[in-house]
Parts: structure tokens; C-alpha cells; sequence
């Protein structure tokens, strides 16, 4: 590991053989807000990138529409290989990559921290996660050593399924840089917001 970005893994066999590159986070290492999803799908896999793909299309209007860009924040994933057939990450692989994101998280040390589904919700907080009825939770919670303030969010994919999750995962996603802005004041390091 080079600071926050894996050069080289191993631990997980049936990832090492699906995917064609490590995709590591995106974005400032000072971020003050910080999207962590489950995985790399394939168009990330393929551009080394994580929410390049529609969902992250979907990601990148809605921060716009907040006055973000990507530039100005973090987004990582749980797991830096794509599992075969777009499949969830397994218990294992996601053990095995945990130490990889608490280190990127860590040297981050973003204000708030934006859990985007259920799989990163419910592998950063160890419980079960009801998304749809938990999304713009506020959760206090340790990841490692440190404490951490985590946004609950759908992902950005549910609403290109279901059209109803537009408004809340907006809504979730203006509080996550309203929270990051206030947390971090005059200093803002999310520009003019």
C-alpha cells in the first residue's frame, strides 16, 4: 500500500481472477466528505475508477446540483476488485480489504462519511441495515481506532430502478455536505459550499 492507493493484493483468488485492476478511491486525501460503496462494477474495473458508470453519472448530478464536483470528495469502495457477475462482495472479501479502506479512511479523515447501499452500510456499522427506511440516518459509530459520523444512503443505482429513491437519496446527499460544511466551517475544505 502507497499511501492510500493498493499497488498489490492477493488475498482474494476468485477477485484477483474476475478483475483486470486494483481500483483504488478517488479524489482529495483531505477530503472533508467521503462516498464509500460496495464494489467496482465493470465499467470501473475497466477505467480504474470507482462510480464512473451510471450510478456514477447519477453520483455526479446530484453533488452538482449541491454546488460539489467530484473534485472536491473522496469516493472509495469497500472492496477494490470486482467480484465475477456483479455479484456482492462475499464476508471473506470484505474482511479481507477492511484494513486497506480503515487506512484510507484514517489519512482521509473525512467530516462524514456517506455508506452508498446497504453492503458497505451494513459491513462499516457490523449489523443488519433496512436501506430504504435507515437512508439519511446519521449514525455515530468506530471504524479501526477512530470515531466516525456515517450518512446512511441508498445507492445511486436504486434510483435508476426505482424512481421514488430519487428524492431521498438527494436529500441525503445535500445533508452530507451541509453536515461536512458546517463540521468543517471558514476552513471548508468543499470550496464555496
Amino acid at each position: 500500500m502507497d499511501g492510500v492507493a493498493v499497488q498489490r493484493c492477493e488475498r482474494c483468488p476468485e477477485l484477483v481472477d474476475s478483475r483486470s485492476r486494483i481500483v483504488n478511491g478517488v479524489g482529495p486525501e483531505d477530503a472533508a466528505l467521503c462516498f464509500v460503496g460496495e464494489a467496482p462494477g465493470a465499467q470501473e474495473d475497466a477505467e480504474g475508477e470507482p462510480f464512473v458508470g451510471r450510478s456514477g453519472d447519477v453520483l455526479d448530478e446530484v453533488l452538482r446540483d449541491v454546488g460539489l464536483s467530484r473534485a472536491d470528495v473522496r469516493i472509495t469502495n469497500c472492496v477494490r476488485c470486482r467480484p465475477p457477475d456483479n455479484r456482492d462482495p462475499k464476508q471473506g472479501e470484505l474482511a479481507n480489504c477492511r484494513g486497506y479502506l480503515e487506512r484510507e479512511l484514517s489519512i482521509v479523515d473525512p467530516e462524514i462519511l456517506v455508506t452508498l447501499g446497504k453492503v458497505p452500510a451494513e459491513h462499516l456499522l457490523d449489523r443488519d441495515v433496512a436501506i430504504t427506511a435507515e437512508a439519511g440516518d446519521l449514525v455515530e459509530t468506530r471504524i479501526g481506532d477512530r470515531p466516525q459520523r456515517l450518512l446512511l444512503s441508498v445507492h445511486p443505482a436504486a434510483t435508476l430502478y426505482d424512481r421514488s429513491q430519487r428524492e431521498p437519496f438527494e436529500e441525503t446527499i445535500e445533508r452530507a455536505a451541509e453536515l461536512a460544511g458546517e463540521a468543517v466551517g471558514d476552513q471548508s475544505r468543499l470550496g464555496d459550499y
